[in-house]
């Protein structure tokens, strides 16, 4: 049994911040939900500070989202590593979210 994919706008705006700083801003938010998995929420990297990502060498592959590209978040205090992932040229199932970063929510980043 394949995974499926469901992948909407996110309603009302959405934050994302680490180290004391807002990283994103954005009620263009998209929710994917897949299968089986908590939903995640993408940010259009148009509402990103990019200026606080690094990309990092690590990389993942999933068979139903594609190839995803990691980022750490460069505070100024730490790097958070691999905090942050992006799926540039995704599987048709989620083609939605080209061009959009996800974050893992941590105790020190914090998605909401």
């Amino acid at each position: 049994m394949s995974a499926r994919i469901r992948i909407s706008k996110a309603g009302g705006t959405w934050t994302v911040r680490a180290g004391g700083a807002i990283i994103g801003e954005s009620n263009a938010a998209l929710e994917l939900v897949e299968n089986g998995l908590d939903p995640v929420i993408y940010f259009p990297r148009d509402d990103v500070a990019m200026v606080f990502l690094d990309r990092s060498r690590k990389s993942s592959q999933c068979k139903h989202k594609g190839k995803a590209n990691y980022f750490s978040i460069v505070t100024k205090n730490t790097t958070l590593e691999n905090a942050g992932w992006s799926y540039e040229a995704p599987n048709p199932a989620a083609s939605a979210i080209a061009g959009h970063l996800a974050f893992y929510s941590t105790d020190t980043v914090t998605v909401g």
